[in-house]
């Protein structure tokens, strides 16, 4: 018998910058970012680990998905609630978030929402 997870929230990509990092990405780690996604959309209250308000933003949160000693993050926005859309991604160097990164996901929730609004 085959369990059919109940979908909560719904995920989609703006525009390729998503696509266009998980296909540079190691087999292990596509893994775990679709593991990751899947958790976000079929649980109720997502543990912080895997899913993180950005602090000082406009409501950016950041996927986080570890594998091995690498780090990755996906930043992502709420449209309509229970809808997430996922913008740039990158590889994590460092233990504080390259401003460029954050930066750019700000312009794109913004450019997604003026798009939308037209």
């Amino acid at each position: 018998m085959i369990v059919q997870e109940k979908f909560i929230r719904d995920i989609f990509y703006y525009q390729n910058y998503y696509l266009e990092f998980f296909e540079k990405l190691k087999p292990e780690v596509k893994k775990k970012f679709n593991w990751t996604l899947q958790l976000i959309a079929t649980i109720d209250r997502v543990p912080e680990k895997y899913f993180k308000y950005m602090t000082g933003s406009t409501g950016i949160f950041e996927i986080r998905v570890e594998v091995g000693s690498d780090i990755y993050r996906v930043f992502s926005f709420f449209d309509k609630g229970q809808l997430i859309i996922l913008l740039n991604g990158f590889q994590k160097k460092s233990q504080k978030t390259p401003t460029t990164e954050l930066e750019l996901a700000e312009k794109l929730k913004k450019q997604y929402f003026d798009e939308k609004d037209k």
